[in-house]
């Protein structure tokens, strides 16, 4: 394993590393912020979604063309999360959770920014060749 420019690439380029690596830091970080975000936050409900989702939307960029396995890990920690902002039950289902709270799950929010980046990807794309076509050569 090697790291370069602060990510950590094995000799497949695999994230596999990275996530783990990504996910054990996030358990002392976030017992640092439980204050903020936990269950007995005085911070409303509303505003706690708010500042996750912030948070989320950064680790969706960092994420998004990772496996299936590796999202599943990013996944079970924010249905973590989103158990201890609501001080949900233990036997409520994570999908009814995500349903009432009006949160996609990790791996729905990864694919919508990945097909969104996709397509501002391909219009940039066709519009520079479009461009290039209409100069005239000396």
């Amino acid at each position: 394993m090697a790291k370069y420019l602060g990510l950590t690439l094995d000799a497949k380029l695999r994230w596999k590393a990275r996530v783990r690596k990504k996910r054990e830091e996030l358990g002392p970080k976030y017992k640092k912020m439980y204050w903020l975000m936990g269950r007995r936050s005085a911070l409303s409900i509303h505003n706690t979604l708010m500042l996750y989702k912030q948070i989320l939307t950064y680790v969706i960029q960092l994420w998004g063309c990772t496996k299936q396995s590796n999202t599943d890990t990013i996944r079970r920690f924010q249905t973590k999360v989103l158990r201890d902002i609501v001080d949900a039950l233990w036997y409520t289902r994570n999908a009814d959770l995500h349903r009432a709270l009006q949160m996609e799950m990790v791996t729905n929010e990864i694919g919508k920014f990945c097909k969104k980046h996709e397509e501002g990807f391909c219009t940039t794309s066709t519009s520079k060749r479009s461009s290039s076509s209409t100069r005239t050569n000396w």
